[in-house]
């Protein structure tokens, strides 16, 4: 009987990870590295990157910095990092760089120039670098895995009521984002399918962890609430997104490509 399994073997494989020093970025390397993958990760977060190295210095793990928000220099640094690195079989962005005034983002507070800010350091600039990197792979005739990283408020609205009497808002131009960056990959789908490229898109819902854009943890009645509408009852952990990355990232989804890889504890269901 033909062991299974091995269809989540990543031996042999290199994965190219930005954004790796996250909440959910590090348990994605983990993922790989368990795997069996060579990972690379790129981030702003030096203190972190080097943290990792030595955390898994056993491993085939490496780190670099990388500031994916510079626009101007992005073209020249993705070179340099093609020439550096190679062409990878996985590419995996799952970062998110932010603003300084990025929690002004909100329906009372946010302006066009937060707005053009955003989509400038985040949708375009993590939309290019996924067209640069499936235009190397295609060139180098890799038949790879490209991993987005949308949102279940790529495709749903935000509820109101669960920011209501607390430090906590909703978000206008994160949906913005990640409503982008969910099409995108179905386009890139659309387009790459025909040189053996997958893409797809991981959605994750509420995770456990701190505010974004800050070391606070999530408001008391944002956690109650939310756990009170979610059908599993709780909030997901980075681990369990980690899960769905590898599973994309390895041949056991093979026949998977332009999806929205939901994982959300089924909040999007009702």
């Amino acid at each position: 009987m033909k062991n299974y399994l091995n269809n989540f073997n990543l031996k042999g494989k290199k994965a190219l990870i930005f954004g790796g020093c996250g909440l959910i970025g590090e348990k994605v390397c983990e993922a790989f590295l368990s795997a069996g993958a060579k990972v690379n990760v790129l981030d702003y977060d030096k203190k972190k990157g080097n943290e990792l190295k030595k955390k898994y210095k056993k491993f085939k793990f490496n780190y670099n910095y990388f500031d994916l928000s510079n626009l101007n220099t992005l073209n020249q640094n993705i070179n340099k990092l093609l020439q550096s690195y190679g062409c990878p079989d996985i590419f995996v962005n799952c970062s998110y760089p932010v603003t300084k005034d990025w929690k002004l983002s909100t329906f009372k507070k946010n302006n066009l120039n937060i707005l053009r800010k955003n989509i400038d350091i985040n949708l375009n600039s993590g939309s290019w670098l996924a067209y640069q990197i499936c235009e190397k792979m295609k060139e180098k005739k890799i038949k790879g895995s490209i991993i987005l990283f949308g949102s279940i408020y790529g495709f749903l609205g935000q509820n109101m009521n669960l920011y209501k009497n607390t430090k906590m808002d909703e978000n206008m131009n994160y949906s913005i984002i990640k409503g982008g960056i969910i099409n995108f990959s179905r386009q890139l789908a659309s387009y790459y399918g025909r040189f053996g490229l997958r893409v797809n898109a991981i959605c994750p819902g509420g995770i456990k962890g701190h505010v974004k854009g800050s070391a606070k943890k999530q408001d008391k009645k944002f956690l109650k609430r939310y756990t009170e509408l979610c059908p599993l009852k709780r909030l997901g952990f980075s681990e369990e997104v980690a899960n769905s990355t590898l599973f994309l990232a390895s041949d056991a989804s093979s026949y998977i490509t332009g999806t929205s890889f939901v994982v959300d504890g089924g909040w999007s269901i009702i």
